[in-house]
């Protein structure tokens, strides 16, 4: 185990994760148990998850992702936004960047403490009863509610991720409610096991069911408010294939420390 980890801590829209340059290799990528207790709000750090910068040939970086359960995981939106914002203040990039991370090259632009960052394009969808099933780089289960305020969320999206159908893989949940001239969402996060804050590609799928429901076309930007703040994304749709994604909020720096 390492003697010592450098970390700091990043936000975006109330997503938290640790963040650590592990381009000299001093953290060991294999070792789950040490991120799983860095994660721990009660005896680590605290976080949703757990992000590693490392160099990579023809790239800025290379994003290696963790959930707080130690494991790697699939990519997370919001988490993407932060390690752009912890690249800059590292100083290896400025206002624009081209990273690697798990589901392939994304490209990223920085204004203040706004990241807008490009997702993976979606060619299809499914659906599960009313529900909209979309990979957005991670799986994500999307289902239109009424009063989501007062919403169990924790006990249903925990229902849905552990059901016969999902519960070998999981599923992230989200529920979306229209809202003044946008969406609120609640999201459970599979890895975490609990609602989080925020999740960019949950936002990001919420933000596809919606064009899929009203079939709109051409050039969206839809407004999603979500527990920890305001993301917005925007794309372009031609019936079922979404391009140009980008996912646009804040990535703030908290704290940092050695742990």
């Amino acid at each position: 185990m390492a003697s010592k980890v450098r970390f700091s801590k990043y936000q975006g829209a109330g997503n938290d994760f640790i963040l650590v340059d592990n381009r000299n290799k001093a953290f060991d990528r294999a070792d789950e148990a040490l991120v799983e207790k860095l994660c721990n709000r009660r005896f680590g750090i605290g976080a949703d998850g757990l992000m590693l910068l490392q160099t990579k040939e023809n790239y800025d970086f290379e994003m290696i992702y963790y959930n707080a359960d130690g494991r790697e995981g699939s990519m997370c939106g919001n988490g993407g936004r932060c390690i752009v914002a912890f690249a800059r203040d590292l100083g290896i990039i400025t206002d624009k960047t081209v990273f690697l991370a798990v589901d392939g090259i994304h490209q990223a632009s920085l204004s203040a403490d706004l990241v807008n960052l490009q997702m993976i394009d979606v060619t299809d969808f499914t659906r599960d009863g009313e529900a909209y099933l979309l990979q957005t780089g991670s799986p994500h289960y999307v289902e239109f509610v009424k009063n989501l305020q007062d919403k169990n969320v924790f006990q249903d999206g925990y229902a849905i991720r552990n059901n016969a159908t999902y519960g070998k893989e999981g599923i992230n949940v989200n529920f979306i409610e229209a809202e003044g001239d946008g969406y609120f969402l609640r999201t459970f996060e599979r890895g975490v096991e609990d609602e989080t804050y925020a999740c960019g590609t949950g936002a990001t799928a919420a933000a596809m069911a919606v064009a899929l429901q009203q079939n709109l076309e051409g050039d969206i930007n839809i407004p999603i408010r979500v527990l920890g703040g305001q993301l917005y994304i925007s794309f372009h749709k031609k019936g079922s294939h979404f391009s140009e994604v980008f996912l646009k909020g804040p990535a703030q720096f908290v704290f940092e420390g050695n742990y």
